[in-house]
């Protein structure tokens, strides 16, 4: 395993040579890159010592091979990249594509795992600029290690100590034992609203972004599992790599379902499915002119999730339950009537989770009645948090703890 280890300026630096020692010990190649401010905290001969391996700072600088384009190299080389201290300027660098240093450009040339573990003043920390750059980083998938609280450089105490160099290792052999703890399990996933047609222009639908079930997919792929995604409308694009059925109607959503479900292994159904549709659709569009009121009668749909219930055979059913009052009751009854295994509730009440937000506050019941109270945290985060699940899940089927 080559790492690439950044290391940016922060006090935090000399921390960054206990951690090259911890990775050596761990068998892994460390190659080291530093911003010209990091230079002024702790030197590059330290670094290139314990590495083992030329420290890079240059923009300019040849590599080994005497290469002058060294941060696609880099790039190429590296298995992983690990920025440890992550300070502010380099996670905003990040955000929105600047590159201006060696660190920055060999980061926009990296399409692997990247771990930034901040290290900072509490006050930067918790700064909502800050923050929405962090939420942005771990949608597009970067892997961020909360910070400690301690005594910090400044003399206050709080929030921003970057963590210590064993949590980075563990954290670093955690991620690539996830790499591909999926490999070889189908997973079907549905996501977004579906539009019920009253006419050739109006529909009925719902608020579903979608970027759940987009979530979801991503981390499944990520982790080794071969994903197929069947949405309703949203703005979000295609993942590459990701099979990825688009639909428009409840029906259609079935349709698709089914067709994919008695080979999948997992089945998470994070669409908002429209309950009712109309009992019919009316011709051509309806002009208001013609009429001052409709009357509209609306037949129930099809409940997919209650009928994959029915089905299921070696499938995980993961369901999701939109709630603006009486969560968990409300929750605990859809899971016992759908026949699920696991299934998230979260408050669509509020203004930091549900419906087109990046953020998600979800309690997951499992089937055996145990509830995990989730704190706040990014639509990714949750999608990862529910795949440790569904990966401890497969981990007991194997072992016949699960009937």
């Amino acid at each position: 395993m080559n790492i690439l280890l950044g290391i940016t300026g922060g006090i935090a630096a000399y921390k960054s040579a206990e951690l090259i020692r911890l990775m050596k010990k761990e068998g892994f190649q460390v190659k080291v890159v530093m911003t010209a401010n990091a230079t002024r905290f702790i030197t590059p001969l330290t670094m290139e010592v314990l590495s083992e391996n030329k420290v890079y700072i240059d923009l300019f600088s040849e590599d080994e091979r005497g290469y002058r384009i060294s941060h696609i190299s880099l790039a190429r080389w590296a298995d992983m990249v690990v920025i440890a201290p992550a300070t502010a300027n380099i996670v905003s660098k990040l955000a929105h594509g600047v590159a201006d240093d060696l660190l920055s450009t060999t980061l926009l040339a990296f399409q692997g795992s990247v771990i930034l573990a901040p290290a900072m003043n509490k006050v930067m920390y918790n700064n909502p600029i800050f923050r929405d750059n962090i939420h942005y980083l771990m949608k597009k998938g970067y892997h961020f290690i909360e910070t400690g609280k301690g005594s910090l450089a400044c003399g206050e105490y709080g929030e921003g100590r970057m963590a210590e160099p064993p949590q980075i290792v563990g954290f670093v052999k955690e991620l690539i034992s996830k790499s591909n703890d999926l490999k070889g399990k189908k997973i079907l996933i549905t996501a977004g609203a579906t539009r019920e047609p009253i006419d050739q222009v109006r529909f009925i639908s719902n608020y579903s972004s979608g970027k759940m079930g987009f979530a979801l997919a991503e981390v499944a792929q990520k982790r080794g599992a071969e994903v197929i995604l069947i949405s309703g409308p949203t703005f979000l694009e295609d993942i590459e790599g990701i099979n990825t059925v688009r639909v428009e109607t409840a029906a259609k959503m079935r349709e698709q379902v089914f067709t994919y479900f008695k080979e999948a292994d997992v089945f998470i159904s994070a669409a908002a499915v429209s309950d009712f549709r109309p009992a019919r659709q009316f011709e051509g569009k309806i002009k208001k002119e013609e009429q001052n009121t409709i009357h509209l009668e609306l037949k129930k749909n099809v409940d997919i999730l209650k009928e994959a219930g029915e089905k299921k055979d070696k499938q995980i059913l993961i369901g999701f339950a939109a709630e603006v009052k009486s969560l968990k009751e409300n929750a605990l009854s859809k899971l016992e009537s759908k026949n699920l295994d696991y299934i998230i509730a979260n408050d669509i009440t509020r203004e930091d989770s549900g419906f087109g937000t990046d953020t998600n506050k979800v309690i997951i019941i499992e089937r055996n009645g145990n509830t995990i109270d989730l704190p706040l945290m990014s639509k990714y985060e949750v999608a990862k948090y529910i795949f440790d699940l569904i990966k401890s899940h497969f981990e007991r089927q194997s072992k016949g703890r699960i009937v």
